[in-house]
């Protein structure tokens, strides 16, 4: 754990700070909890963060609030929120490691769609715990970073990193922590996402997960096959092997969305842009390009490419009926801070 310093109530002038984390694509898929309410994972994932979007945190700790004061996309929270809630505990355990009590100013913008399937999730709680455990000058270890944001949102531990990271599995009362496993050098893919619906998911992924532990069939058998296609995965990823990593990654996203269509009531995240977008890349398939699709809790298609294959798998997807635009990107880097007061680019 990073040393832990006590923050005098009354020194809070250059307690500001802002970050910038983006969100992360699970290629094997994290699906259901071994511990709900510490947000342990019941199955191991594997992901890859991506460049073009981004998600920027302004955390600023203020002696003069009577409570943490949130705004997302510039509307604020209600304190009562399930959003409000989720932010107030993450900052609750840094401020438990800093020995403050002070409240907080947090201003957070996503760049691109917000709970619709795009894990701004991951994205905000990365970002929000890096600009606020640097507001707080808490030099904390990627472990420990990564426990506090997977506890708000599990897929946020992975987007801690940049590259390639894994979020292993839990069980009941582990505090579990994402690993990095490569950079985006390592292996520059590409990425389109096709955007099939641009409003928020119906039933969210905590209520979702829930849901289909408890009612679909499948669940046990998802659980079980899950720590062999991390491992696979990993060595795929270390040894760029792409036909193997599309393998396991469609595998691994077909076998998630049949748990959450067997689950009562059913998760169905899919429209007919997606079914026509899962198509056509069947169809590029066909015709040798090297590319496979992901999704997530939501309508969206992720299309991931090998370098160099972006652009024409976007302008296929783009011409799909229903695909209101298309997203492309590269593999990004971690979590960092981008506006410090602690290294002179703050007046």
């Amino acid at each position: 754990m990073g040393a832990a310093k006590r923050v005098s109530q009354t020194a809070v002038g250059d307690m500001f700070t802002t970050a910038a984390a983006h969100p992360n694509i699970a290629l094997i898929k994290y699906w259901g909890k071994a511990d709900a309410i510490l947000n342990v994972p019941a199955v191991s994932s594997v992901s890859i963060t991506l460049d073009a979007l981004a998600t920027e945190t302004h955390v600023r700790f203020d002696g003069m609030l009577p409570a943490d004061s949130l705004c997302l996309n510039g509307n604020t929270l209600a304190p009562t929120s399930n959003q409000a809630r989720r932010i107030t505990a993450c900052l609750d355990a840094l401020r438990a490691l800093a020995g403050t009590g002070l409240r907080a100013r947090v201003e957070t913008h996503n760049d691109f769609p917000t709970a619709a399937g795009l894990a701004s999730s991951a994205s905000g709680f990365a970002a929000l715990v890096v600009a606020a455990s640097a507001a707080l000058k808490l030099d904390l270890s990627p472990t420990t970073a990564s426990k506090i944001a997977r506890a708000a949102s599990a897929s946020a531990a992975r987007s801690l990193f940049g590259g390639f990271a894994e979020l292993p599995a839990g069980a009941a009362g582990e505090d579990v922590a994402a690993v990095g496993l490569a950079s985006a050098e390592h292996w520059p893919l590409e990425v389109a996402v096709a955007i099939c619906a641009e409003g928020p998911k119906a039933v969210g992924s905590t209520q979702g997960m829930i849901d289909s532990a408890a009612t679909s069939p499948f669940y046990p058998a998802w659980v079980e096959t899950a720590a062999a296609d991390a491992a696979a995965a990993r060595t795929a990823i270390s040894e760029r092997d792409f036909p193997t990593l599309a393998s396991l990654s469609e595998s691994s996203c077909l076998k998630m969305h049949a748990v959450m269509q067997t689950t009562r009531p059913a998760l169905l995240y899919w429209n007919a842009a997606t079914m026509a977008a899962l198509q056509r890349i069947r169809h590029m398939q066909q015709d040798g390009i090297e590319v496979f699709f992901t999704m997530d809790a939501g309508p969206q298609v992720k299309a991931v490419c090998a370098p160099g294959a972006g652009g024409e798998v976007a302008a296929a997807l783009a011409s799909v009926p229903g695909v209101s635009r298309v997203l492309t990107s590269g593999l990004g880097g971690p979590a960092r801070v981008i506006v410090s007061p602690w290294d002179g680019r703050c007046d």
